[in-house]
């Protein structure tokens, strides 16, 4: 399968259900074909959780959705040992996590204990419950929603769980055409919560996506992208206005990610403006700002802008 017109036809279907927000939904493509996991931030009512129904729809994968709250147990993501009176053995209760796609809302309202639930799950696609370790499906794909405002009532995700996430998705309000064009299709009937009444169309099986996936590994990464890939990661380490810079499985994400965006722009090796054009969502969520960087305005994004630029481009 051609997937620059993989690439595409994902966008056509979509846009069926979900107006603009072209760009967060590349990166949901590119976070997809990959293997990654992907954290969302927005506020309520931009159709967060719309766009990761709308992608388990496309690939055809079960989806579960957990409503992270203060009071959430471990158990209840990844399942329990329940005891059968009648054949007097325990059995699997699995828990939601066992699914194609999991959507975790809220994903900082949960206490930490609940929130490393999730740890062993997301990078090693598997569970444990009573030490006995169960596989999950394949594919695998969390989806967790956060809202850049509220913070009452939440807990700060830790480091290594923020790491595991492939991407971090920021999602906007639509423009004044967008949200007009919205409010026409609702005013015409649309209803999301119908899909299949929209005429989206699955496009990907499982062992579609997997195929799609050994294809994207094939594509040539010279030893200089190699290098610049490397130089970012360590300038994001060596700078002033870093805590905490990117890790080693941020450059890992980095090169997998450049490897998707070219073969969605249909080449067959990576360019550096492929690398550049992933960086945002790669490293937004894994450096951390001192104080002082960010007294003088600075964010994330702003700051890996400018370590882009201050870095020579191989040829």
């Amino acid at each position: 399968m051609n997937t620059k017109k993989l690439f595409d036809a994902l966008h056509l279907e979509a846009a069926k259900v979900v107006v603009g927000q072209t760009d967060v939904l590349a990166q949901l493509f590119i976070a997809l074909l990959a293997g990654g996991h992907v954290l969302m931030e927005g506020v309520p009512g931009t159709a967060k959780t719309l766009m990761a129904k709308t992608l388990a729809h496309l690939v055809q994968a079960p989806m579960n959705r957990i409503q992270f709250t203060p009071d959430l147990m471990p158990s209840d993501i990844i399942g329990t040992n329940v005891f059968n009176m009648a054949t007097s053995q325990f059995y699997l209760r699995q828990g939601p996590i066992f699914a194609g796609v999991v959507l975790v809302d809220e994903v900082n309202r949960a206490p930490a204990k609940t929130q490393a639930a999730l740890l062993e799950a997301m990078e090693e696609r598997q569970v444990t419950i009573d030490g006995t370790q169960y596989n999950l499906p394949d594919p695998f794909l969390v989806i967790a929603t956060q809202n850049p405002v509220e913070y009452e009532g939440t807990y700060p995700l830790p480091e290594a769980q923020l790491d595991r996430f492939f991407f971090k998705i920021k999602v906007p309000y639509p423009t004044p055409p967008v949200e007009a064009e919205m409010l026409h299709r609702y005013n015409q009937g649309f209803n999301p919560h119908q899909l299949a009444a929209t005429g989206v169309r699955p496009l990907l099986t499982p062992e579609q996506l997997t195929a799609v996936r050994q294809h994207i590994q094939t594509i040539t990464v010279e030893k200089s992208i190699l290098v610049y890939i490397t130089q970012i990661s360590n300038a994001t380490r060596d700078a002033r206005e870093l805590f905490l810079g990117g890790s080693p499985r941020a450059s890992v994400a980095l090169l997998q990610a450049s490897k998707v965006h070219a073969a969605l722009h249909g080449r067959g090796f990576v360019t550096p403006d492929d690398v550049k054009a992933v960086a945002l969502p790669v490293y937004r969520h894994r450096i951390i700002l001192k104080p002082e960087t960010m007294l003088e305005g600075l964010n994330a994004d702003a700051l890996i802008t400018r370590i882009l630029n201050s870095l020579e481009v191989p040829r």
